[in-house]
């Protein structure tokens, strides 16, 4: 696609929400499952606890999608919570939340890929034994998918995130109305009992606080991904901002709606789940090999009628896939702000530039490798992969709202319109009420995660933040280093130029070098051969009298038969003689057509050119000679439409009859 093209990849609200929102509305499908997780180390002794925790995160979703709402308005050309931390906190403050968003995304990727081979495994138990294989498969079928461009992606997710949250509606309201006609669906694990871990049924007071804690920052994984809206607003059609608030409070009814369904039919239901099988009693067969189904997958099997009902296979399909496209959120959110990134010179400029199909290329790369990286080294395994999970989507939530009221306080400061000022404190209010709402909770995660593999989580932060600062530090100086103080003193000419040609035998190669080294002009011009063998050097000089090539041929010893030391020592030591010359080194070089064919030539030239760049002063130019397998590999039908092969066959052969260079 031309760059002209950007603009019809903007999304329409029907595509943006899936692409932005799969994360958060995807959650849902295991935020109940991770609170039960933890209440249920007491056994059945704590499950009361369940509605006061969800309670808990329904408050908290409501309070972060309308801050939210407020910085889509406020900074409408994305960033997000790193715009906004940086213009109100300084650049430190934004690096942490940039750091931390990078760290969450990659999460997202694996947590999300992760639970959603879990619910294909609880259809199908016989691909248990490949769960890593199909998470890393999916992770490289993401890739792709978004290497071919935003919007295409998105016509590609619709369709799954739009199903599962019909199937979901669908199964929460089949199952109250069974239970309003007396029916109520139960669940296959109700009849299980659950053995308490160490005595946790009769905890109390500060036990049992932790305990709700905990359980609750597990349960605000379902609050991951509502920021991506907000880095994405460029991506909206006009009006961008109100489309984009308007799709963020979309996405937050429907979270609210699922998740309150979910966690009220777990409960009618009596859905047991638990960290390890064999904390269940009744389990059928060996607890060591059971695989317990998600409460997704119990729920659909009470309320439709079994687990091999066709709407049961259908929601268990839609949230498997939901899932898996959920790390579309990252996949898109990633990229995005690590172009920010790299345009502000925090991370490499590769990250800013934009692939064939106008999508972050390098960015969507980077992040497929990683996360699937993650998914090897912890086994696809959720329970393991949730405790580095939240922690830095907290860290920005509480930053940039603690940042946007500080975007409040300047415009209040210089605004006099009494309707204005009464938006902009209303705006003030929900900000600081969700800095201290969110701070709270990043403040309970931080407590309650930490020793569980959290601290993993605030390390690679850490070190993003110290690599983002060391790379802006060496954009900085390199900028600093290459600007022009004195126009008029900085581009003198050089007194003279100092041609050299690197000489290994007397063939046509050697021959197209000197014959352009010759048609530069230098001001004196010699060729230079390393004498590593006395007999192929006597044979060299002979032919080189014979063909009386008018250019003199200095040898340069090498008892110890290095090629690249005296050859250096030798450009050096003219440049030390004559500090104000330039000197410029004309290296014939083989172009190959086979990748096996570069370990076989130019090995020479490679380490002369790595060392010769550090010398100040000398210019290295490559000479190259096509040899015929390059001239296969360069086909017509093998090249791109409109490209020209560098030494076409009618220019390579008139070279080739000139014998002499004075002639070329």
């Amino acid at each position: 696609m031309r760059s002209e093209e950007l603009g019809e990849t903007l999304l329409p609200k029907r595509l943006a929400l899936p692409i932005f929102a799969s994360d958060p509305l995807s959650s849902v499908a295991y935020a109940t499952q991770e609170i039960l997780l933890v209440l249920t180390v007491g056994g059945t002794a704590f499950l009361y606890l369940t509605p006061w925790v969800a309670a808990g995160v329904v408050l908290l979703m409501a309070v972060v999608v309308m801050s939210y709402r407020q910085v889509v308005h406020a900074y409408p050309s994305g960033g997000g919570s790193y715009e906004v931390v940086s213009k109100n906190l300084g650049d430190n403050a934004g690096l942490v939340v940039a750091a931390s968003l990078l760290v969450d995304y990659v999460m997202t990727v694996a947590v999300s890929v992760a639970s959603g081979v879990d619910n294909i495994i609880s259809a199908m138990p016989s691909l248990a034994d490949y769960r890593v294989e199909l998470a890393v498969a999916f992770v490289v079928l993401l890739a792709a998918m978004n290497l071919r461009g935003v919007r295409e992606s998105g016509k590609a997710f619709a369709a799954p995130t739009y199903l599962f949250i019909g199937g979901i509606l669908l199964m929460v309201v089949t199952g109250f109305v069974k239970v309003l006609f007396g029916h109520a669906p139960v669940a296959s694990s109700a009849g299980m009992g659950i053995i308490p871990v160490d005595g946790k049924d009769t905890l109390a007071g500060l036990g049992l606080l932790m305990l709700g804690l905990r359980a609750f920052a597990s349960g605000c994984t379902a609050l991951t991904g509502v920021e991506a809206i907000s880095n994405g607003v460029p991506a909206f059609r006009a009006p961008k901002s109100k489309n984009a608030a308007t799709t963020m409070s979309v996405m937050g009814i429907t979270a609210v709606v699922m998740f309150v369904g979910i966690t009220a039919l777990s409960l009618i239901t009596k859905v047991h789940y638990v960290d390890d099988a064999c904390q269940l009693t009744g389990v059928p067969g060996d607890c060591k090999t059971f695989a317990q189904p998600t409460v997704i997958a119990q729920l659909a099997s009470s309320i439709f009628g079994g687990d091999h009902s066709i709407l049961f296979y259908l929601i268990q399909a839609v949230t498997a896939l939901v899932l898996i496209l959920a790390a579309n959120t990252a996949f898109n959110g990633f990229p995005l702000l690590a172009s920010i990134l790299a345009q502000h010179r925090y991370l490499p400029r590769q990250m800013h530039t934009r692939g064939d199909r106008l999508a972050f290329s390098n960015g969507i790369i980077a992040l497929a490798v990683v996360a699937g990286g993650l998914l090897v080294l912890y086994k696809a395994d959720v329970t393991s992969l949730i405790h580095l999970y939240i922690l830095g989507v907290f860290t920005s939530f509480t930053l940039s709202q603690i940042g946007m009221v500080k975007h409040w306080n300047r415009a209040l400061a210089t605004e006099a319109d009494s309707t204005v000022r009464a938006a902009a404190q209303r705006s003030r209010v929900i900000n600081g009420f969700g800095a201290v709402v969110t701070a709270l909770v990043l403040v309970i995660v931080l407590i309650t995660k930490f020793t569980q593999g959290a601290w993993l989580a605030v390390v690679a932060a850490v070190v993003l933040w110290v690599m983002m600062r060391g790379i802006r530090r060496h954009y900085d100086t390199v900028a600093e280093e290459l600007a022009v103080d004195d126009p008029q003193a900085e581009s003198v000419r050089p007194s003279r130029v100092h041609g050299i040609v690197l000489v290994s035998k007397l063939h046509k190669p050697t021959l197209r070098a000197l014959g352009y080294a010759q048609a530069f002009r230098p001001d004196s011009l010699e060729a230079v051969t390393v004498s590593v063998e006395k007999d192929a050097t006597r044979e060299l000089e002979s032919h080189w009298d014979e063909y009386d090539l008018q250019v003199p041929l200095k040898v340069l010893d090498s008892p110890y038969r290095e090629i690249t030391k005296p050859v250096v020592a030798y450009v050096r030591t003219i440049r030390r003689n004559s500090p104000r010359d330039a000197i410029a080194v004309f290296i014939p070089e083989y172009v190959v057509g086979h990748w096996w064919e570069h370990l076989l030539h130019n090995q020479s030239a490679l380490w002369l050119k790595s060392r010769l760049l550090f010398t100040p002063g000398v210019m290295v130019i490559s000479v190259p000679w096509q040899l015929s397998s390059a001239g296969r590999a360069d086909h017509p039908s093998r090249r791109a439409p409109g490209s020209v092969r560098r030494g076409e066959p009618t220019l390579r052969s008139e070279h080739e009859k000139i014998p002499a260079p004075e002639n070329a």
